[in-house]
C-alpha cells in the first residue's frame, strides 16, 4: 500500500508554499500530477512551483494546447493539462516523451492519461473543503517521490 500524506491549505499562499518547498527537492523527469475539480487550486500550485523555479512568465492552464513549455527557469517545465483529451493510448503516447526530457512535468487531469503516465510519479489530490481551504492528499509512487515528501512534509 502507497503512504498517502494530507497536506490542509487555508489560502492560495499555503498551496503555492507547498509547491514551493516540493520545486525545492526537484529533479530531472519528476512527474506530478494534480487531480481535482475546476477550481480547487491546480493551477494555483502549478504558479507557486513555476515561481519557485524562477519562471517570470504567467502560468495559465494550458486547456487548449495541452501542453505549456516554459524554458526560462532553473529547469525546463512542463505544464500539461488534459482536461479535453479523450482517453486513449495514442493522445497519452504523444505527451510521454516529456517525461524523460530532463524537466518537470506537472499534469492537470492526469487521471485521464493514466495509462500513459510512468510508473514512479506524484500524485497530489485537490479536495475543496470551503472557499478557502484544501485538503492535499499527496501520494508518492517510488522512492524518490517518497523521500521527498518526507523532505517537505
Amino acid at each position: 500500500m502507497e503512504n498517502e500524506y494530507k497536506f490542509t491549505s487555508h489560502s492560495e499562499e499555503d498551496t503555492m508554499e507547498l509547491a514551493q518547498n516540493i520545486e525545492s527537492e526537484k529533479f530531472p523527469n519528476m512527474v506530478i500530477c494534480l487531480k481535482g475539480e475546476l477550481g480547487s487550486g491546480k493551477t494555483v500550485f502549478v504558479k507557486g512551483f513555476a515561481s519557485s523555479l524562477g519562471i517570470d512568465e504567467t502560468v495559465t492552464s494550458p486547456t487548449f494546447n495541452l501542453v505549456k513549455e516554459y524554458m526560462n527557469g532553473e529547469m525546463p517545465l512542463y505544464h500539461m493539462d488534459v482536461y479535453r483529451l479523450e482517453d486513449s493510448e495514442d493522445n497519452g503516447a504523444s505527451l510521454v516523451d516529456y517525461f524523460s526530457k530532463g524537466g518537470v512535468t506537472i499534469i492537470e487531469w492526469s487521471d485521464i492519461i493514466k495509462g500513459s503516465l510512468p510508473e514512479e510519479r506524484l500524485e497530489i489530490k485537490f479536495k475543496v473543503i470551503d472557499e478557502e481551504t484544501r485538503v492535499l492528499t499527496l501520494i508518492p509512487s517510488g522512492q524518490v517521490y517518497e523521500d521527498l515528501l518526507s523532505a517537505v512534509l
